[in-house]
């Protein structure tokens, strides 16, 4: 039996200093579209930000690897871009990964059902 173990160590904050509500922080793939366009980070955002590793993960490439990341690229993903799909993975995979990065935040599945499936 192989267990994967990953670890994605990266400062969302400076912990020095409080959150404002207006600041964003993270690496920009990483990021749920909501917080791109101002509103505060949730559960909802971190089941978003899981799933782009997950889709990381099964691909074997960073997400959005040959783009720029920069303002279009957060234009483009609070316009619904998303990782390609990726051939030959599992059905259920996708609609998984499709549910966790929906453009809705209260349509992700919550860390409680994704415990349960994994």
């Amino acid at each position: 039996m192989v267990i994967f173990i990953v670890v994605i160590l990266f400062l969302s904050k400076p912990a020095d200093k409080p959150t404002k509500s207006n600041e964003i922080y993270g690496v920009l793939p990483y990021i749920a579209p909501e917080v791109l366009r101002g509103k505060p980070y949730t559960k909802a955002t971190d089941i978003y930000s899981f799933d782009i590793i997950m889709w990381e993960m099964i691909s074997g490439v960073p997400a959005f690897n040959n783009v720029s990341r920069d303002f279009n690229l957060s234009l483009n993903i609070c316009r619904g871009l998303r990782p390609k799909d990726i051939k030959g993975t599992e059905v259920e995979y996708v609609r998984l990964i499709e549910k966790c990065w929906n453009s809705d935040p209260k349509k992700r599945p919550t860390a409680k059902y994704l415990l349960k499936i994994f």
